[in-house]
C-alpha cells in the first residue's frame, strides 16, 4: 500500500479528493443528512467533478471525461435551480 501511495502524483491526489467528495455527497443524501435539493449537494458535486476533471486533463480518459462533463452541467443546473427557487421565496 505504501508503494502505491508513493507512486501517486499530485494530480492523482486531486482527482482522488474529487472522487471522495462526489461519493460523500451521494452517501450523505442516502443517510438523509443532506437533501438533494439543498445547495450543498450540487456544490459538493461541482467541486468534486472539477477536481476529477483536473485529473482527467492530465490523465485523459474519454468515458470519465464525458461523465464528469455531464456531472458538472447537472451540478450547475442544480445550483441555478436553488438560487432561482430562493429568489422566488420558495426556500428559507
Amino acid at each position: 500500500m505504501q508503494e502505491l501511495l508513493s507512486q501517486l502524483s499530485w494530480i492523482d491526489l486531486v482527482g482522488s479528493l474529487g472522487t471522495l467528495m462526489v461519493v460523500t455527497a451521494y452517501f450523505l443524501t442516502q443517510l438523509r443528512l443532506i437533501d438533494a435539493t439543498d445547495l450543498a449537494f450540487p456544490v459538493i458535486n461541482l467541486i468534486g467533478s472539477l477536481l476529477i476533471g483536473a485529473s482527467l486533463y492530465v490523465n485523459f480518459n474519454l468515458a470519465s471525461a464525458l461523465i464528469e462533463f455531464f456531472w458538472i452541467i447537472i451540478s450547475l443546473f442544480g445550483i441555478f435551480q436553488w438560487f432561482r427557487h430562493t429568489a422566488k421565496g420558495q426556500r428559507t
